[in-house]
């Protein structure tokens, strides 16, 4: 499948090349106002092509886009100091208005994947304005809470000292401060989590669970603090998504669409699980949440909303 990556900055070059190691496309053709810069990332990921499987990889323009399957949206601004994050938010509201028309014009039947932060707000205006031109919004997806899902299941897999691969959780609603972690629904190998400790003999107990919640929550911010940019995690993130589309996999991922009313918010945008296959989203999977966690997804919500109606 041919990809496109609008935005060759560290996330959307870091996105091409773990798109092109996982094996997830035939052709990826990156795009960037900076032609400089697309240019320099397309010849240098591309030197890696002999360590994987022929790939074309390229820079190129939006005509380029013909016949892709998927375009991945990760470019925007950064915060100006001072700037507050309302006017941030619309200015990245504004380079989604300019972008989307041009991806639809050269490549209608693509589904898109938003990446650009705060995604769940910029996925929400990416399918409004798609809608303007006739659109439908089930082939448009924001990257969501895929990788604080990631995070949490690593977190909490170290911690019980078992592999990753066999916890089973999500973190849902906002991609940020009020992303909610799905405690009362958590698995280990099919076990509830409460089973697992007890069997095992571990010591788990609130104050356990608040660290592992602190760390997934403002794991980025620490990262920031440290190197000022997160793509690894995001990279490896988006390039999972990409192969399930790809490959039809039909699995299970937390991305975040527009969502006519969750837990009582009117029209937004949010992260739920959803069976993700082929060129479409399936569907998304009706969770059990406990009382508290219905709250907490309510009030992230609210506040993507919120965002959202100011900016509208």
């Amino acid at each position: 499948m041919k990809i496109g990556i609008i935005g060759t900055g560290l996330v959307g070059s870091t996105i091409a090349y773990s798109i092109l190691m996982r094996k997830a496309a035939t052709s990826i053709v990156m795009i960037d106002v900076n032609k400089e810069r697309s240019a320099a990332e397309a010849a240098d990921i591309s030197h890696a092509v002999p360590f994987t499987q022929p790939t074309s990889v390229s820079s190129g323009e939006y005509a380029d886009l013909a016949g892709a399957g998927i375009v991945v949206i990760a470019a925007g601004v950064n915060q100006k100091p001072g700037e507050s994050r309302l006017k941030l938010l619309g200015r990245n509201a504004a380079i989604m208005k300019a972008i989307v028309p041009q991806i639809l014009k050269y490549a209608p039947e693509a589904m898109l994947l938003v990446t650009t932060n705060p995604v769940d707000v910029m996925t929400h205006f990416t399918a409004t304005y798609a809608a303007e031109m006739g659109y439908s919004n089930h082939r448009i997806i924001g990257s969501g809470t895929t990788l604080d899902t990631a995070r949490f299941r690593s977190m909490l897999g170290n911690y019980l000292e078992v592999d990753s691969a066999h916890v089973h959780g999500y973190v849902i609603g906002e991609h940020g401060d009020s992303e909610v972690i799905t405690w009362s629904i958590v698995d280990i190998g099919g076990l509830p989590l409460a089973d697992f400790v007890r069997i095992r003999k571990l010591k788990f107990d609130k104050k356990v669970m608040g660290e592992i919640d602190k760390k997934v929550r403002f794991a980025a911010y620490q990262i920031i603090e440290g190197k000022g940019a997160t793509y690894y995690g995001i990279g490896a993130a988006v390039a999972q998504i990409v192969d399930v589309i790809a490959h039809d996999q039909r699995s299970i991922l937390t991305i975040c669409r527009p969502t006519h009313d969750i837990s009582g918010v009117g029209y937004t945008t949010v992260s739920l699980p959803h069976l993700v296959g082929g060129r479409n989203i399936i569907a998304p999977l009706q969770m059990k949440l406990n009382e508290h966690e219905q709250q907490a997804l309510a009030k992230s919500g609210e506040i993507i909303r919120g965002m959202i109606s100011k900016i509208e």
